[in-house]
């Protein structure tokens, strides 16, 4: 009898010890298919949004709308070109002093619904002030809330911690002030990084003068 109830006992155990399996690994199983398909989805998405590079698009750099086709709408801080300082970070330091890499992005928008204005000059420069690199060829135009991004990768350690951008932009007419911004991101190593720095209008063109922007022009004639 004692026999018996040993391999009913045996047989039990088997039977719950499957049962506990069975509940561990199919909801695992289901969990990991899931996280497939969505690891699948979004790679799908990251491939149709890749950075695309502006320069080398073909650019028709006639400043402003034809005429009669902009609304009699007055901009907000209405200017007609600036030179704008962007601050970038090629990399931050952590820790004892390490650098850590990252990613920068130059963001221009064109914040007027219904003008456009031309971007002339965008250059890259690093902590010395040393210009590395002129983006453009040839102007870009930027349509009624139009953007278009520059990319330094984070790879390129050329700017080095005191990086910057310095952008110029004119418009046919006044039109509300644009938006530049630096972006930098990193993502690798288990740990995330991003932040954004805007840009400073250093000079401004009003009534087809140029000034800075915190008080007249200088007097020429000293």
């Amino acid at each position: 009898m004692s026999e018996s109830n040993n391999r009913d006992a045996d047989a039990f155990m088997r039977h719950f010890k499957l049962l506990i399996a069975v509940c561990i690994l199919v909801p695992g199983a289901l969990f990991m298919a899931g996280a497939i398909y969505l690891d699948h989805r979004l790679a799908s998405v990251e491939e149709g949004l890749e950075y695309s590079d502006p320069t080398e698009e073909s650019a028709d750099v006639a400043a402003g709308s034809a005429a009669g086709e902009s609304p009699a709408v007055v901009p907000v801080h209405p200017a007609r070109g600036q030179t704008v300082y962007v601050p970038a970070y090629s990399h931050v330091y952590h820790e004892k002093g390490d650098a850590h890499l990252l990613t920068v992005t130059l963001s221009a928008r064109n914040t007027d619904p219904d003008r456009d204005l031309v971007v002339t000059h965008v250059a890259y420069h690093g902590t010395d002030g040393r210009e590395i690199r002129s983006f453009l060829k040839q102007p870009i135009r930027l349509g009624p809330l139009a953007s278009s991004d520059f990319l330094i990768t984070r790879e390129d350690t050329s700017g080095g911690s005191g990086a910057n951008f310095l952008v110029k932009w004119v418009s046919a007419e006044p039109v509300s002030e644009p938006a530049f911004e630096a972006v930098m991101i990193d993502t690798r190593g288990g740990q995330g990084i991003a932040f954004v720095r805007p840009g400073i209008v250093v000079r401004e063109t009003v009534r087809g003068v140029t000034v800075p922007p915190t008080g007249p022009p200088a007097d020429a004639g000293g």
